[in-house]
């Protein structure tokens, strides 16, 4: 059975664990799952997402800030943090460590994870710091970058509609980081809007099938239908 409810993935995860989240500015944000580790007694964590959500009135938006805000975390490696003064803050008082990286190579780099790759040339970041550390590749002449490739312990992702057996289908902007990482991570768990049965879903709109996929939590029905 893949159905969990949120006492169930508090025990799928672990302090000091490595978890890849999805999302856009909390677009296509797992919001569910994240305050029910917000609530946990989880710390320690190491967190790969696009950002850490974004500061404002409206704690929907909040996304992954509210673990931030509960000092859950340890480390993020994100592709920008700007929109949340609270990282920036936890950051500047080296009460977390934050690694940036570029926007396209974060997302190559999950790939790259989740294809087994043993990472990839670019040359986005010669010259700045983004190269401080890393191995510099001449091709016909060209200098690039190697990236590493990036997995995690758990992939929370966000999506539309699920069936029983965990075959995924998105909803617009939904279908950004969520796809890419549901194949990084050795469990995947993903939240959903709306549970159907097998033979439900037009197989032409399944981006994410169920092999890769571990556990399904159904969305707070207070929380539904707002991304």
């Amino acid at each position: 059975m893949k159905r969990i409810n949120q006492k169930d993935l508090i025990n799928l995860i672990h302090t000091g664990e490595t978890i890849m989240i999805g999302g856009f500015m909390s677009v296509g944000t797992p919001d569910t799952a994240i305050r029910a580790i917000a609530e946990s007694e989880l710390e320690d964590l190491t967190i790969i997402s696009n950002d850490t959500g974004v500061s404002s009135d409206d704690q929907d938006r909040l996304g992954i800030g509210h673990l931030l805000l509960q000092h859950k975390v340890r480390k993020v490696i994100a592709s920008h943090i700007g929109m949340n003064a609270e990282t920036g803050r936890q950051m500047i008082n080296k009460e977390i460590e934050v690694e940036l990286v570029p926007q396209g190579t974060l997302a190559e780099k999950i790939h790259a994870g989740g294809s087994g790759l043993g990472g990839f040339l670019t040359p986005t970041g010669l010259g700045t710091i983004v190269e401080e550390g890393k191995e510099i590749i001449s091709v016909d002449g060209e200098k690039y970058l190697l990236e590493a490739p990036l997995t995690a312990d758990v992939a929370l992702i966000k999506a539309y509609k699920a069936d029983s057996l965990g075959n995924l289908v998105y909803q617009k902007a939904a279908r950004n980081f969520n796809p890419v990482m549901a194949l990084a991570a050795k469990t995947v768990i993903v939240e959903v809007d709306e549970l159907v049965e097998v033979g439900e879903l037009d197989p032409e709109e399944i981006v994410t099938p169920f092999v890769v996929v571990d556990k399904i939590l159904v969305k707070e029905k207070n929380n539904a239908g707002k991304r």
